[in-house]
């Protein structure tokens, strides 16, 4: 005698309320998110939801500045007290600027490099 299992006499599987999959169809897209926009207007409206990124004229004048110095994007960094990929970021163009650290590379080149917008 085994306990808690079923014999296989029963018939096998019990069917399920509503039967099917238990999925209901939907088109691609057709979920309301809570901002009442459907999830595929979410992922298609990018323009809203891009950060601002250091601006041409400042990855310009940083990379002038820093070879003007002698300095390699290592050294920089290191005179910054931070990670080279942020020195790197800047002068490609993906940072997203902060004042502050664009401050400290003012003060460590001795130049006056344009400021990120205030919001």
């Amino acid at each position: 005698m085994s306990f808690g299992s079923k014999s296989s006499k029963s018939g096998g599987s019990t069917p399920r309320a509503g039967g099917g999959s238990g999925t209901t169809p939907r088109g691609p897209g057709s979920a309301a998110t809570t901002s009442g926009k459907s999830a595929a207007a979410l992922e298609a409206d990018t323009e809203n939801y891009k950060h601002e990124t250091v601006s041409t004229d400042l990855k310009r004048a940083l990379s002038t500045a820093r070879t003007a110095k002698g300095m390699t994007q290592k050294q920089l960094a290191q005179a910054l007290v931070m990670d080279a990929k942020t020195v790197q970021e800047y002068e490609q163009g993906k940072a997203i600027p902060n004042n502050a650290v664009i401050a400290k590379m003012e003060k460590a080149l001795g130049v006056k490099l344009p400021r990120a917008p205030k919001k």
